[in-house]
């Protein structure tokens, strides 16, 4: 893993954690030509995202939602427990309306789309280490709506009725794993995992266990979570 210390004099100091080496480079050199910015730190993983906090304390954390065999969400809700104050960025390749708000109630100051130009990154960098909260044009509209419309104003989606821990094990069942592999992946109990299925199948409106990993397939290939039995 890369690290970067800081050289530049009062310079806001990020740490990227993504799982993808060439995003992580691209991002950290987008960043590093700017010169109230500075990338001090690189992380794949929790862990080491942790640790990377530990040694170069970051002014803001710029985080995946989808890192390799975790949840950016979990590690968002971790490192809001350990560092209340630190800021933290989603930069994420998945929808934001089924995923901001989850990452905005779980202590995120700002959710960007990887589709959004450089511009908007840096702007939403700047906006967050300026004590605002960032939200796209749609996504602000959308949870304005929520708010003075109650729950009649939702996208109508059925997964948004889901929780953090159910619809990881959702993301999981359509990546094509079965009930033990998951629990043993998200440190659960099977009977746990197997509530969580009915859960889903109930609020889902999914009649049978293979009604349900075809829904998931479906929903996980649209997310580019990728199918991996």
């Amino acid at each position: 893993m890369k690290k970067t210390m800081g050289t530049k004099k009062n310079a806001a100091r990020i740490l990227i954690v993504d799982d993808h080496p060439l995003l992580r480079q691209g991002i950290t050199e987008l960043i590093n030509n700017e010169p109230d910015l500075e990338v001090c730190a690189e992380a794949e993983d929790p862990h080491k995202a942790i640790d990377q906090i530990e040694k170069f304390h970051p002014d803001i954390v710029v985080l995946d939602i989808s890192l390799r065999g975790a949840s950016g969400i979990e590690l968002l809700k971790n490192i809001k427990v350990r560092y209340p104050r630190l800021l933290v960025l989603i930069l994420s390749m998945h929808d934001e309306s089924v995923y901001a708000h989850r990452a905005l109630r779980a202590g995120a100051a700002g959710y960007i789309m990887k589709q959004e130009g450089s511009d908007k990154v840096l702007s939403a960098l700047r906006k967050i280490l300026n004590g605002e909260v960032y939200l796209s044009d749609e996504l602000g509209s959308r949870m304005l709506n929520r708010l003075v419309g109650g729950r009649s104003a939702l996208n109508g989606s059925p997964i948004e009725e889901l929780s953090d821990r159910e619809l990881e094990v959702f993301g999981l069942i359509g990546q094509g794993h079965g009930t033990r592999p998951i629990a043993e992946k998200l440190h659960l109990s099977v009977k746990t995992v197997e509530s969580h299925r009915a859960h889903i199948k109930e609020k889902l409106n999914l009649k049978s266990a293979n009604e349900l990993v075809h829904h998931a397939i479906q929903w996980a290939q649209s997310e580019n979570l990728g199918v991996k039995a």
